[in-house]
């Protein structure tokens, strides 16, 4: 759904105009879609977050009871998320760990953090951190997840958005390589270092059964890795992606289906521990960005409405050039001396204050009686909104940020 929430409404209506635009996040509602996720997935498999997808304190702490741990993919969030939820478990991932990076976990090891999960990308990297792990106290060895590059059966990425794996690219490590990186792991040469499994996170923006197939193509070829080295697969990390469809707001992953698929997968390989890494999948129903309209334009037979922020706020319709689910709450006071302008039609296309045709935030949104002062509300807002828009072009003010937790009214 693209409506706002009650709290999301009501808090909206309360700002005044110089209060917004806004970030406006439902923790009661992120809170539920998260235990309802964790239910739906079986014994055997972690739910950790993506950090990446929306980073803040209050979303990672409001989504903690539902999670077995948080995948970061920088020093600045292995940081951020260690001082926002302490003493959680961590997945160190991303293609370009600095020595200073992987330092910095293992110094957290060493004070008595839990002990993160590695990623590594590359064979350089796994020598980085071999030589990096030497300076830990003795008997620590640090768990090893080896990240491919894999190549699923033909056809099995094609329904997705984004694609990181199945042919060249800089994520992971060449299944050509994998044998050698096997034997590096168990001969000594690493003798810090513990393999664990695998990380494979291929593609977003993939529905359940096509998501089920590429985790079960994974573990497949995990297994046979480890059996020909004779070493146990303990965890194999299947990635996020999970789709979320910004054109139908209201349709959601099937991960109940998701659930069942991977029960399956596991009944096959007992001991076996399998992860996933979602992040909009689990934040972006939570969050809306509220916004006023400032002023309704005709324009050679098209409408157009300019609200408070943009696309320096809410990067995501830009990023993947679709259109903003919204919704509007009318208001009906008019607090000016100069005529209120509205929209004639039905339709309208919302737009920023950035001196840019591509400051479109919808295009052709159903909007009938829209007038300057309404609201907008934009969905879907929960993940990769703010944390990757270009804040400072034209130097407009920050959006206001508002946690809405019962718990705390």
């Amino acid at each position: 759904m693209s409506a706002p929430t009650p709290p999301v409404r009501e808090r909206l209506l309360a700002l005044t105009g110089d209060e917004l635009p806004a970030y406006l996040y439902d923790l009661d509602a992120l809170r539920a879609h998260a235990a309802a996720v964790r239910a739906a997935l079986p014994s055997g498999v972690e739910l950790y977050y993506a950090a990446k997808a929306n980073p803040e304190p209050a979303l990672l702490a409001a989504l903690s009871p539902a999670l077995d741990g948080y995948e970061v993919a920088s020093g600045g969030e292995l940081a951020h998320v260690a001082a926002a939820v302490p003493g959680r478990p961590l997945a160190f991932g991303g293609p370009g760990k600095t020595p200073a990076e992987l330092t910095a976990a293992l110094e957290g090891v060493a004070a008595g953090a839990p002990l993160p999960r590695f990623h590594v990308e590359s064979v350089h990297e796994l020598r980085m951190l071999a030589a990096l792990a030497a300076r830990l106290p003795p008997g620590v060895r640090v768990p090893v997840l080896t990240r491919f590059n894999l190549v699923p059966d033909p056809g099995a990425l094609a329904g997705g958005s984004l694609t990181m794996g199945g042919g060249p690219g800089p994520f992971g490590i060449d299944p050509a390589e994998a044998d050698a990186v096997l034997r590096a792991l168990g001969d000594g040469t690493f003798p810090r270092l513990e393999w664990y499994g695998t990380h494979a996170h291929l593609a977003s923006g993939l529905e359940a059964p096509a998501l089920a197939a590429v985790a079960d193509g994974v573990v497949r070829w995990s297994a046979a890795l480890a059996a020909r080295h004779r070493v146990p697969l303990r965890e194999v990390n299947v990635g996020g992606g999970m789709a979320v469809d910004y054109a139908r707001p209201a349709v959601r992953f099937d991960w109940t289906g998701y659930g069942a698929a991977l029960a399956a997968l596991l009944a096959a390989r007992p001991g076996l521990t399998l992860r996933v890494e979602p992040g909009r999948a689990l934040t972006a129903y939570c969050g809306w960005y509220g916004t006023e309209v400032l002023d309704v334009k005709h324009s050679h037979g098209e409408e157009f409405a300019v609200v408070r922020g943009g696309t320096h706020h809410l990067r995501t319709p830009a990023t993947k050039g679709h259109d903003q689910p919204c919704a509007v709450v009318s208001v009906d006071g008019w607090p000016h001396p100069w005529p209120r302008p509205f929209a004639r039609g039905p339709r309208t296309t919302l737009v920023g204050q950035l001196c840019t045709p591509k400051d479109v935030l919808a295009r052709g949104a159903r909007t009938p009686g829209l007038r300057a002062g309404d609201r907008v509300a934009f969905a879907l807002a929960g993940a990769y909104a703010w944390n990757i828009s270009h804040h400072e072009f034209l130097m407009h003010p920050r959006p206001g940020f508002h946690f809405l937790d019962s718990a705390v009214r």
